[in-house]
Formats: C-alpha cells, structure tokens, sequence
C-alpha cells in the first residue's frame, strides 16, 4: 500500500541524524517499485548545510549510472548557467524528488512522489537551506501545492517555512525550446533572480 511505503520512509528519514546516515540509509530503500529497474539510488550533490538548495523531478539515464543528480546535458546546462551568475555548483546542494530514476525517463507518478517525499523533506532539514530554486512543475508542485503550474510561478519569489522559493523551468525544458528558445531565456532571468535573491539574504 502505498501509504505503508510512505509512513516507512518518513520514519527511516526522520530517524537519520546526519547527511551521511540519510544518504545509506536512502541508498537501499526499497519502498517503491521504481527500486527494481535502478542502476542505485541517486541521493544529491553537494554537502549539508548549504545556502541555496535546487530539487528537479527524477534522475535520468546518466543519472542513474553515475549515481549523481544532473550531470547529462541538463546538468551541464544548469552547471553553465549558475555560473553565469556567480554561483558555482560546489556551493549549492542538488537533489530530485524522486531518487530513483522512472523507467525510460516517463513522469513520477503520484504514488512515486507521495512514497518518496519523506528523503526530500528530511534532506531539507538537514540541508537547512535560506533559497530552494525548483525546476520544473513536479518540483514545483512538491513546494507550492499539487494546482501550481511552473508558466504561471516562474522567476517569482514564495516563502516557505522561512525559506524563499524560486520556481523556473527545468533545463531539459529550455534545452528543447532551443539556445534562443523563451524558456531558455526565462531560465536565464530566473538564475539571474535566484543570484538577487542569495546576495539579498546573506
């Protein structure tokens, strides 16, 4: 029952202490059926605490095998732009809401992103971060509400238990709408608020 996976990974998550012991004990969950088809569990990138805190949707095929979130093409892309506005992607902590990759890439389904939000929420609190950027709708959605959609929130500024959220596309989108494309460029303004946004609260 998909309630009885997620109540078990909220209790494994709220009873790690540290990054370090989230991370083992994350790495053998097998509370969904997305554990059978996965290469391992892709935990995050980057160390807690950290400042600025960036949750996409699932790991992809390079993903997977590497065990790191975002380092295919979209993870370049995202690396590329940070950079643009000063951030490098070793000051920042990077995770999915799902740890596991779906198969052939397909959207989380509900049941998926209910069962596996207790890593997410527990990494946060260890994360401890002031700014999470979300990138695209199912990270969005996870932060805002299940009625949000990513066009409508974009390159705005939420606060969520203390935290300031900035919703943007997520790079896969913006590489599909091409280099000159207008979520390319939405996601370019958005890492350019995002860098406000981090020097206005440090």
């Amino acid at each position: 029952m998909p309630e009885a996976a997620a109540l078990q990974v909220r209790e494994a998550a709220e009873a790690a202490p540290d990054w370090a012991t989230l991370r083992a004990v994350a790495s053998s969950c097998v509370a969904c059926a997305l554990s059978e088809g996965r290469t391992q569990v892709v935990f995050a990138d980057g160390e807690a605490p950290a400042d600025v805190m960036f949750v996409g949707e699932a790991p992809g095929f390079h993903e997977d095998r590497q065990g790191v979130p975002f380092v295919g093409v979209s993870g370049q892309l995202l690396t590329r732009l940070l950079s643009e506005v000063g951030i490098e992607r070793s000051q920042v902590v990077i995770a999915n809401v799902l740890k596991c990759r779906p198969p052939a890439n397909r959207d989380p389904l509900p049941d998926e992103v209910a069962t596996c939000k207790g890593w997410l929420r527990r990494q946060v609190h260890l994360v401890d971060p002031a700014v999470i950027c979300t990138l695209g709708n199912f990270a969005t959605r996870w932060a805002l509400g299940p009625d949000v959609s990513i066009t409508r929130v974009r390159g705005q500024r939420f606060t969520v238990s203390g935290r300031t959220v900035v919703p943007t596309f997520h790079p896969s989108a913006a590489l599909r709408s091409g280099p000159e494309g207008a979520q390319m460029q939405a996601l370019r303004a958005d890492m350019a608020t995002l860098a406000r946004v981090v020097a206005d609260r440090g």
